[in-house]
């Protein structure tokens, strides 16, 4: 194993509290528009559509909804949601609990390469690592986006992306671990062919913790951490394997 891919939100970053906030905001006013009823705080936005974009919310709720926007509209609605989004962020983000110390670590090892593997926009991420002062651990053209860095937008759980950032990169997938917190980030990263750590530290609360345990290695993860502290026994764990 010579590279490290982290996901960006509440892996590296307490981010994704702080972007379903601003998302819900104008999945309402997307309901309301189209005369549907129901309403979405952030939360619940997140417990269904965690690890996935935007433009995969848009996507989501067009289908359970059973309503249509134009491709411009989504556009527009995509755009909007970046902009809140990142402005909240660069007030409010922190880090994840004990990353730090382990980029810390990692960095001065030189042991592994760092890359940052997110579906959110390029734009977002990097606002969010800087906020927290990780920007100095990955070099600025290895932070990769599934909604900006392809030629076609996408989103996790679709592999494109981790394909796309090994290539950029240069190493196969199998030189590769990913470091994952949801169930569609986990499937993206395993379905490029790419050995993953599942991470639950930024669910709340240990039962949340280990439903979300057994979800990510449903999903394909090859081993489990809920804590920062734990990922070089992870990495000791899959390079034995």
């Amino acid at each position: 194993i010579t590279q490290l891919l982290f996901d960006c939100d509440n892996t590296l970053v307490l981010s994704e509290e702080l972007a379903f906030e601003a998302c819900a905001e104008l999945s309402n006013e997307m309901l309301a528009k189209h005369n549907i009823a129901d309403r979405y705080s952030g939360p619940d936005l997140m417990t269904t559509f965690v690890g996935q974009n935007f433009r995969g919310v848009v996507t989501g709720l067009q289908q359970k909804h059973g309503f249509k926007l134009s491709d411009s509209e989504v556009d527009e609605y995509v755009s909007r949601e970046l902009g809140k989004v990142i402005e909240t962020l660069e007030a409010k983000a922190e880090p994840c609990v004990g990353v730090m110390p382990v980029l810390e670590q990692l960095d001065k090892s030189k042991k592994y390469g760092m890359a940052v593997v997110s579906s959110s926009a390029l734009s977002r991420v990097q606002a969010s690592v800087k906020k927290v002062g990780q920007d100095k651990f990955f070099p600025k053209d290895h932070i990769f986006s599934a909604a900006t860095s392809l030629p076609v937008p996408t989103t996790k759980p679709d592999p494109a992306i981790y394909l796309h950032a090994c290539k950029v990169i240069g190493k196969d997938p199998g030189e590769c671990v990913a470091v994952e917190d949801s169930r569609s980030g986990t499937l993206s990263a395993v379905r490029a062919g790419i050995p993953t750590v599942g991470y639950v530290g930024s669910y709340g609360g240990v039962i949340k913790q280990k439903e979300m345990a057994e979800v990510l290695k449903e999903a394909g993860a090859k081993v489990m951490m809920d804590d920062w502290s734990q990922f070089m026994d992870c990495m000791a764990q899959i390079e034995a394997a």
